[in-house]
């Protein structure tokens, strides 16, 4: 299993926390199957940027970005040259630390 730590966010985790997922799991389906509730609005079919998580530790484990992704980030809040989304961002054998950007561009917020 590997080990993905979650930094502090003010609403999803407030004291942060750490996680474990099984290799070839998406970081949206873990931090979701561990009850952090990740805005995902297009149901992971990598059609949004709700789900941008900036990863601090382990990316480069993380493959290649595809161009559907590359061209998305450029619209995620927070953009950084770590950032990911995290419907796209497939877990291998190496521990994780990402944080969730305090900001998304869903307008309209379903089930909040």
């Amino acid at each position: 299993m590997t080990v993905i730590k979650i930094l502090p966010h003010a609403e999803l985790c407030p004291q942060g926390r750490t996680i474990e997922a099984a290799p070839g799991t998406s970081v949206c389906e873990a931090l979701l199957e561990n009850g952090i509730e990740i805005e995902h609005a297009c149901d992971m079919s990598c059609a949004c940027t709700t789900c941008h998580v900036v990863v601090r530790q382990g990316y480069d484990s993380l493959g290649e970005l595809d161009e559907s992704e590359e061209d998305l980030l450029d619209r995620a809040w927070g953009l950084e040259p770590q950032s990911r989304l995290s419907c796209q961002a497939i877990v291998s054998g190496t521990d994780l630390t990402i944080e969730i950007p305090k900001y998304t561009i869903n307008h309209a917020r379903e089930n909040h």
